[in-house]
């Protein structure tokens, strides 16, 4: 019995099955990735909204993703599913910082039900590592390393940072930690450029597909860049509403186009259960 219920899917051209059975049954398809060939790594982003578009409400321990799903199991299961399939996943400071401090990127921590399925996806059809990188980037460095992911010897975790920003890593003790990595990269004001990011991952850690889990200023970065793939979002069937001093992101925070320039995409699959909505976007 699947988890969601395939409503269109535009992506049949594969023949050959890429998910073992069980997993295919609970996702109501298959799901693959066009990442042969590539001159840098595969980036698919995931993101939950409101009907509005919001994806946080920026209210003190509510300020997660679960809060706007209500920890609905069908985008908690295509979260591990589509973590199970990266080569790394990857946050902003910002997401970090909203997450529990228990939380780690694993694929079974998200869906624990699945975690067998998703092991033997990972090592045995995708021959991966056991677990995906993580990859953190913060321009300031100010990270606190007491979370459980960094405690966790299993997650290989590499932090982006500025040339500040390893200084601040440094006095906060990230030297200790034999299971961080920290790269400085040359940065604009903060800003490190998707491009350099990419570059790093592909020569230094091998990455192929890149998930990119937030924040929305993290994703406008790469959106300007043209450097997103895919983007999957769960709609939650809920308005959040906001007033007009009221900081509550949206999807892609910290840039604008114009309607010329303005990023397209075309829809690759629309699943379903209950109220919710689990939509997949290709770029044009």
């Amino acid at each position: 019995m699947g988890l969601v219920r395939t409503l269109i899917d535009c992506d049949q051209e594969h023949s050959e099955a890429k998910l073992p059975q069980e997993l295919r049954e609970l996702y109501d398809g298959d799901l693959h990735f066009d990442v042969s060939a590539k001159e840098r790594p595969f980036v698919m982003a995931n993101f939950v909204s409101t009907l509005d578009g919001v994806t946080s409400y920026r209210i003190k321990d509510q300020s997660d993703g679960s809060t706007i799903s209500g920890s609905d199991p069908a985008d908690r299961f295509i979260m591990g599913l589509l973590r199970a399939s990266a080569d790394a996943v990857m946050v902003g400071a910002g997401t970090l910082q909203e997450t529990s401090a228990k939380s780690l990127w694993t694929p079974e921590y998200t869906y624990p039900d699945a975690k067998h399925l998703y092991a033997e996806y990972r090592v045995n059809t995708l021959h991966k590592p056991e677990y995906p990188l993580l990859v953190v980037v913060s321009g300031s460095g100010r990270l606190e390393f007491e979370r459980e992911v960094f405690q966790t010897p299993a997650m290989h975790t590499v932090v982006i940072t500025t040339l500040a920003g390893k200084d601040e890593l440094t006095r906060r003790g990230a030297a200790t930690l034999g299971s961080v990595e920290i790269h400085a990269l040359n940065s604009s004001s903060g800003s490190i450029a998707p491009s350099a990011i990419l570059q790093l991952l592909q020569s230094q850690f091998g990455v192929k597909t890149l998930l990119l889990e937030g924040g929305p200023t993290l994703f406008g970065q790469f959106l300007t860049a043209e450097t997103i793939g895919e983007l999957f979002l769960t709609l939650s069937p809920q308005i959040a509403g906001r007033k007009g001093d009221t900081n509550r992101p949206a999807v892609v925070e910290g840039v604008e186009f114009v309607p010329d320039s303005a990023p397209r995409f075309q829809m690759v699959s629309v699943k379903q259960k209950g109220a919710y909505l689990y939509l997949r976007y290709r770029q044009t």
